[in-house]
């Protein structure tokens, strides 16, 4: 197994990591302390082909695959993570499901703006009283002739209120199952649509230059043609799109636990006590050395799933170990690069403080450490 990049894939690498360095780092700890959505950096990353990375050109996108959107998610977390849950929510949760399972009509209507970076979608999945357990969806969408009738709730949702949102996919009650279980169906709510509201973006620990809201439904109305994908398949259409999401939030980490050791190289061959570079101390090389060898290892693991999945073999476990995995090794390096810079490690002017406060979401979005348990045991028989 060589797990090496190839040519292009290490010109995208450069290439992103270049954009992160020069556009990147010098706009987003402004947009991070006002809480402002970053348009010009978006903008940027859309001609860049970024969100288009994982899609056939025939319809719109770059022709490449998955792993290309990790590596580039990996470089630009490195870096920011606000910009980084940006691209991957677009992506992964935005653009995918319609690619996945939407209609010819669905494609070629929406499509070619969310791979040019042009719009951005949500995924309307976690519900305010509901979190891992998404079959208890309260959400409910009844056929009124040709227009599905929608009331309740989602939240925590990622690019769903943004001056360039289009669109967000719903998950909704539809029925029963003739074993009494929930019909669950997935259904593209138009921005703008009436009776879809979009609440005042959160106060957030992290992720401040990125756009989350909760979102209503009141009588909202859309055309029955909007159902994205066979009716009563949503549940195992979102375990889809959620088991590929897993790999890209690891790789998001992997960049987060990397930045996390380059800030404390730079800082330690920087920072002087008693009389030399603090980087002298073993104390302080241990730390980092520890620090390298978990981002290595989470990244293995990510590079590991990604190619069981672009091989069309099972990666549902690799998945969620990966995830799991680069979660915990974030937060740790996160806690261990501030405490390198010491006190000014918990100034927001120094990028390991917004990495610090970026970290512990990657330990509950999109499945908790818990739920990624869970799903590794009983993909082991348990």
């Amino acid at each position: 197994m060589d797990f090496r990049l190839s040519e292009e894939q290490e010109a995208l690498r450069e290439s992103v990591r270049d954009f992160a360095r020069e556009v990147v780092a010098p706009a987003i700890a402004e947009h991070y302390e006002q809480h402002t959505f970053p348009y010009e950096i978006i903008r940027q990353m859309g001609k860049m082909g970024l969100f288009g990375l994982p899609f056939s050109e025939e319809h719109g996108g770059m022709g490449g695959d998955y792993f290309a959107l990790c590596l580039a998610l990996e470089e630009l977390a490195r870096v920011d993570s606000s910009v980084a849950i940006t691209l991957e929510a677009a992506v992964s949760l935005g653009a995918m499901p319609i690619y996945r399972f939407g209609t010819d009509e669905q494609k070629a209507q929406w499509l070619p703006k969310l791979l040019s970076g042009e719009a951005l979608a949500g995924f309307g999945l976690t519900e305010p009283g509901t979190g891992s357990d998404a079959a208890g969806t309260q959400t409910r969408a009844v056929l009124d002739g040709d227009e599905w009738v929608i009331n309740g709730s989602k939240a925590f949702i990622t690019n769903s209120g943004t001056d360039i949102t289009a669109l967000v996919t719903v998950t909704a009650v539809t029925g029963t199952k003739p074993d009494g279980s929930k019909e669950l169906s997935t259904i593209i709510v138009p921005s703008g649509t009436p009776g879809f509201t979009v609440a005042p973006g959160y106060s957030k620990v992290g992720w401040n230059a990125s756009d989350t809201h909760e979102l209503t439904f009141d009588d909202c109305r859309v055309p029955s043609a909007n159902l994205l994908g066979e009716r009563g398949r949503g549940f195992a259409q979102f375990l889809r799109i959620l088991d590929e999401g897993r790999i890209a939030i690891a790789a998001l980490a992997v960049g987060l636990a990397q930045g996390c050791v380059d800030e404390s190289i730079r800082y330690a061959r920087e920072r002087q006590a008693f009389g030399q570079p603090i980087g002298n101390y073993q104390a302080i090389q241990f730390k980092i050395a520890d620090m390298e060898a978990k981002a290595h290892t989470a990244r293995l693991a990510y590079y590991d799933a990604a190619a069981r999945m672009l091989a069309g073999e099972p990666f549902k476990r690799q998945a969620a170990i990966a995830k799991l995995h680069a979660s915990t090794i974030a937060v740790d390096n996160a806690r261990d690069a501030t405490q390198i810079h010491g006190g000014y490690g918990f100034m927001n002017e120094y990028p390991v403080a917004r990495f610090w406060r970026d970290s512990k979401i990657l330990e509950i979005g999109e499945g908790t450490s818990e739920v990624q348990r869970m799903i590794i045991a009983r993909d082991l028989g348990m």
